[in-house]
C-alpha cells in the first residue's frame, strides 16, 4: 500500500470516527440513549475492523478519539479501556452476517422499547414515518436475556436477516445503515414513529390505516431518496454539535 493510500485511508477512519462520535451525542440530545449501556458502531472499509464506545463512557463523553477500534474476534486494535461484553458478541455477529450493516446501531429508546413490552407488538403502517420501514422491520419476539456468546448474537442477526430494523421482545432495538447518516436517520425517524403510535394507542381509539398499495409506494419513494436526505439531515445535527459542542469530533 503506498503513502497515499494509506493517508486516503486514515483520512475515511477519522471521518468515519467523526460521524459515529456524533451519533452519541446527538442520541442524547435525542433522549435516545440509557446510561452507559447500549452501543453504536462503525465497520471500517477494510471489512475486518469497527468502531465501537468503550465501556463505562456516558455517550456526551464519547469522542472521536476515544472510540476503540476491534476486529471480528474482539481484540483491541487501537484505544484504550474496555468493551462492553454485549455489544461485541451482538454488534460483530450482525456487521459478518448482513450486508447493509455498515453500521449497527443499539438502544432502549422509550418509545420503540414500548412496543416490544406489548404481546404481538409491532409497528403498525398507519403514518407517514412508519412507512419508510414497509417489510423492513424483523421481530425477535423471544427475549433470551443478555447477549453473551457468538451463538446468541447469531441468533440475532438470522433474525435480523437483511432488514434494517429489529424490536428485540422486551429489551430494545438494533437498526443498521450503509452509512452512520443512514442508520441515525432511521434510528430517528423510527423513534418519531414508535412515539405517534404510541400517543395514538392512549387515545384508546382504533388506528386508522393506509391502503396497502399507498404504503408500498410511499416506501418506495422514501427509500429512493434515502441516501440524499439522510445525509442532509445528519449534516445539519452535526453543524448544530460543530456550534455547540464540537468536542466531540476531537
Amino acid at each position: 500500500m503506498g503513502v497515499q493510500e494509506k493517508q486516503v485511508d486514515r483520512a475515511v477512519e477519522r471521518a468515519m470516527r467523526v460521524d459515529l462520535a456524533a451519533a452519541f451525542r446527538l442520541a442524547v440530545r435525542l433522549d435516545l440513549h440509557e446510561g452507559v449501556c447500549n452501543h453504536f458502531s462503525v465497520m471500517l472499509p477494510d471489512g475486518g475492523t469497527y468502531l465501537l464506545n468503550r465501556y463505562g463512557l456516558h455517550w456526551s463523553e464519547v469522542t472521536a478519539s476515544n472510540l476503540i477500534a476491534l476486529d471480528s474476534e474482539g481484540r483491541i486494535l487501537a484505544g484504550e479501556g474496555e468493551i462492553e461484553k454485549t455489544a461485541f458478541y451482538i454488534h460483530s455477529r450482525i456487521h459478518l452476517a448482513n450486508p447493509r450493516a455498515t453500521c449497527v446501531l443499539h438502544t432502549h429508546m422509550p418509545y420503540a422499547t414500548a412496543i416490544t413490552l406489548l404481546e404481538g407488538g409491532r409497528l403498525e403502517m398507519v403514518e407517514q414515518n412508519a412507512l419508510r420501514f414497509h417489510d423492513d422491520i424483523a421481530y425477535d419476539d423471544e427475549y433470551n436475556g443478555l447477549v453473551v456468546d457468538n451463538a446468541e448474537g447469531d441468533r440475532l442477526a438470522r433474525v435480523l436477516g437483511s432488514k434494517r430494523v429489529m424490536f428485540l421482545a422486551n429489551h430494545g432495538v438494533i437498526v443498521v445503515g450503509r452509512t452512520v447518516a443512514e442508520a441515525f436517520d432511521a434510528l430517528y425517524y423510527l423513534e418519531r414513529a414508535s412515539r405517534l403510535q404510541v400517543l395514538a394507542r392512549s387515545m384508546g381509539g382504533k388506528l386508522k390505516p393506509v391502503r396497502s398499495e399507498v404504503v408500498r409506494e410511499t416506501y418506495r419513494m422514501i427509500l429512493a431518496d434515502t441516501p440524499k436526505y439522510a445525509s442532509a439531515h445528519f449534516d445539519a445535527l452535526k453543524r448544530i454539535l460543530d456550534r455547540e459542542e464540537p468536542a466531540y469530533s476531537h
